[in-house]
């Protein structure tokens, strides 16, 4: 495969060997273009349970009113449909690369004349480097803060949680429109996003290598009133790092460890604004043998909130809450192809004097379990199947808890 970053190939290789490894390539005078991506949908059933209260911040997906209510979508999963392009040269003794990409919605809304759904721009940026001396990435691309986390995650080929149920100011929402859903983010690992950045990664030592860069801040938000919703922006980058050591042999793997860390100005009113950080640290391993995968990930972090980093990091009396969580993940192949696997996944945020009250409906504890079968039907087409349930705890002692049952089919092309 082009050893350039295409993510949407890369999720592919984890989750099946036999997925093909390599793009669409021609020669175009000094460069060489490469032409990849993936198309996928599922058939998502959504199965709710009784409460109406909604929990901001939470995952799983309230009632609406209605006892036991349901949604359906045909959507994309965790993935997004996929179409990039990357153009290499070799010019001075320096590898050169450009990458743009497109991931078009491949579902759509739940309602006529909605045009068929979004499309995003994910990527958009350029490399250069040597192996003698490592690369630098400038542009847009996947954050590097638990980006390794996403990477792992089974369900980068499938579905997982839909999410973000009730995550807009406390309102409920069904499974349909979205570009993608959200397969273990907040429910296991921060979102890398993607982001805005200049990093440096350096060459491969013997198995060890690391990233470090500046990326663009993000701004401190809010999923309700119970936050501080006013929370200011920053006036310096992000700074985020990762280091990995992988090794082969019959027993092969990977260990990494990162960092995130933000400068937040102005977080609360304007005439009571606080400066603060915001920091997360992470660790995880990767490792397989035989048929057998496995995968143990942890973070955590004060003022990054949960589900999207600064998504309800601070109080409304603009204290940084603690957060942290991790999911563990086994898979096995079984002779016919077919990797069967199961994850469970935990994302908690700690309540503060500020959300002490039995009936906050702040998020405290977001859980995730997972089981699923992807069979390689041809070496570039996967069939998948998943099963999830997600449940969401609210901080207050009398808000009752919320599950979500998320059933989805479907298949997954890659070239």
């Amino acid at each position: 495969m082009n050893n350039k970053i295409k993510l949407a190939v890369a999720g592919a290789v984890l989750a099946s060997a036999s997925v093909a490894n390599a793009g669409i390539t021609w020669d175009a005078g000094d460069w060489t273009v490469d032409m990849n991506g993936n198309v996928n949908a599922f058939a998502v059933f959504n199965d709710n349970n009784d409460s109406s209260t909604a929990i901001a911040g939470g995952l799983a997906t309230t009632s609406s009113g209605d006892n036991d209510s349901n949604s359906t979508a045909i959507q994309t999963g965790l993935l997004p449909s996929w179409l990039g392009f990357t153009a290499t040269t070799r010019q001075n003794d320096i590898d050169t690369s450009v990458t743009i990409s497109f991931q078009p919605n491949g579902g759509g809304g739940n309602s006529a004349l909605a045009g068929g759904g979004g499309t995003e721009n994910r990527q958009a940026f350029l490399t250069f480097g040597d192996k003698s001396w490592g690369s630098v990435k400038v542009g847009k691309d996947l954050g590097i803060f638990a980006s390794t986390a996403i990477l792992n995650d089974m369900t980068l080929l499938g579905v997982g949680s839909t999410g973000l149920g009730t995550y807009a100011n406390g309102s409920a929402s069904t499974a349909a429109g979205k570009t993608t859903t959200l397969g273990g983010i907040g429910s296991g690992y921060l979102y890398a996003d993607w982001k805005g950045q200049i990093a440096y990664t350096t060459p491969n030592m013997n198995g060890f290598s690391a990233t470090v860069g500046i990326t663009q801040p993000w701004n401190a938000t809010a999923s309700s009133a119970l936050s501080d919703a006013s929370a200011g922006s920053s006036d310096e980058f992000a700074y985020e790092l990762q280091a990995s050591y992988s090794w082969t042999g019959d027993f092969a793997g990977k260990a990494w460890v990162g960092g995130f860390s933000q400068e937040v100005t102005g977080v609360g009113a304007a005439a009571s604004g606080v400066d603060t950080n915001a920091n997360a640290f992470e660790a995880g391993i990767n490792a397989s043998v035989m048929n057998i995968g496995l995968t143990a990930y942890a973070y955590s972090g004060e003022g990054v909130g949960t589900t999207g980093m600064l998504r309800d990091g601070f109080d409304a009396n603009s204290k940084k809450r603690d957060s942290d969580g991790g999911y563990v993940q086994a898979t096995y192949v079984i002779p016919m192809g077919t990797k069967l696997g199961v994850s469970y996944g935990i994302s908690k945020l700690d309540n503060n004097t500020a959300d002490n009250s039995s009936t906050s409906t702040m998020v405290s504890e977001n859980t995730r379990i997972t089981v699923g079968a992807y069979h390689p039907l041809t070496k570039h087409l996967n069939l998948v199947a998943e099963y999830s349930q997600i449940e969401s705890e609210a901080m207050g002692s009398t808000i009752a808890d919320l599950e979500t049952d998320v059933f989805s089919v479907g298949a997954i092309l890659f070239f």
